[in-house]
């Protein structure tokens, strides 16, 4: 039992299973396209809640999000489960397979058996693709992995009922009707219109943008308020969620940025390419903020310093401002 499906490998696992799962029903939309159209670009510090005993920062939003805003913006029908039942879980998704319908499901990412061991980590919110099974396996696509991967029933279970944090509970997702015609001019729009609300007009100082300078500020004065080790620790906590969990920071920029030149194309606007070139740049810059940061945590140099690393948040959010204040003044001509 094997569907026809085509793995592609991605930089990012909701996105990538995105672009798969459309590409199987005659939707052709590149990883970037995905992203953008999702709106997956995002950043929030959270200092009032910790999670590892150091608060809480996201470059993306929840685990779903783009996937829910992707396929709803193209006009794509989904459905999504969960199962108290593990038995129950793998006996939904069997019939699935056997009706010829490749399943996305939500896993832990520890207990992949094809994941190196320096790689894993406790995080729950991990997508692959089921789509076949053979000898007793199942065959999967992972869009991190470079080719199609096969799990047990066993090893498969466990992952969808992985322990901790945001537990999948064994859920799964799939395309259940595909519209005939997709206003991709729409969708695009849409999603940048999004994108803009998130980073630069939602109130308050932890999201965004606003964000972004906020943390800057706040990290110049971790030493001195909570002593050295601690600070480490705190600074860390940004480097893990920025490069390790997902593409984060400068990954995402990147997206986004190849996302804004696509887009240029499609919808004939010039100055997209212009942002284009100016979010690659934010990118390197986040990319400049975690060699920093690196040093400082590891004590290894001490060439930089916390004043210095928290000046690149505040360059990189006065920049990005600047980036989505113009990306929202060229989206309200564009819906005129």
């Amino acid at each position: 039992m094997k569907i026809d499906f085509k793995h592609q490998m991605a930089a990012h696992c909701e996105n990538g299973v995105i672009a798969n799962l459309l590409r199987f029903y005659g939707i052709e939309l590149s990883e970037a396209m995905v992203f953008g159209i999702g709106s997956g670009i995002f950043f929030t510090y959270l200092p009032f809640i910790k999670m590892g005993d150091a608060p809480v920062f996201a470059f993306r939003p929840l685990p779903g999000y783009i996937f829910n805003k992707a396929t709803k913006s193209l006009g794509v029908t989904i459905h999504t489960e969960k199962f108290r039942n593990p038995a129950r879980a793998m006996e939904s998704l069997d019939r699935n397979l056997e009706k010829g319908i490749p399943t996305g499901m939500v896993v832990g990412v520890f207990f992949l058996p094809y994941f190196p061991p320096q790689y894993r980590f406790h995080f729950n919110a991990h997508n692959i693709v089921a789509f076949g099974k053979e000898d007793g396996r199942y065959l999967i696509s992972d869009p991190v992995m470079e080719g199609p991967e096969t799990l047990g029933y066993d090893e498969l279970l466990k992952v969808r009922y992985a322990k901790g944090i945001a537990q999948p509970k064994g859920k799964m997702y799939y395309i259940t009707n595909v519209p005939d015609k997709i206003d991709i001019r729409e969708a695009i729009l849409n999603g940048m219109k999004r994108s803009v609300l998130y980073m630069v007009r939602l109130p308050g100082p932890v999201i965004g943008v606003t964000g972004m300078k906020y943390l800057g500020t706040h990290l110049k004065r971790w030493p001195e308020k909570y002593g050295d080790k601690k600070a480490a620790r705190y600074l860390g906590q940004i480097v893990r969620m920025q490069e390790e969990i997902g593409t984060g920071g400068a990954g995402f920029r990147f997206l986004y940025a190849a996302f804004l030149q696509e887009a240029a194309q499609l919808l004939q606007i010039e100055a997209l390419d212009s942002l284009s070139v100016k979010m690659t740049a934010t990118g390197d810059k986040w990319r400049d903020f975690a060699v920093a940061a690196g040093r400082l945590c590891k004590g290894r140099e001490q060439t930089e310093s916390y004043e210095k690393t928290g000046d690149i948040l505040i360059e990189i959010a006065a920049e990005e401002k600047e980036i989505f204040q113009t990306l929202g003044e060229i989206v309200r001509k564009a819906k005129k």
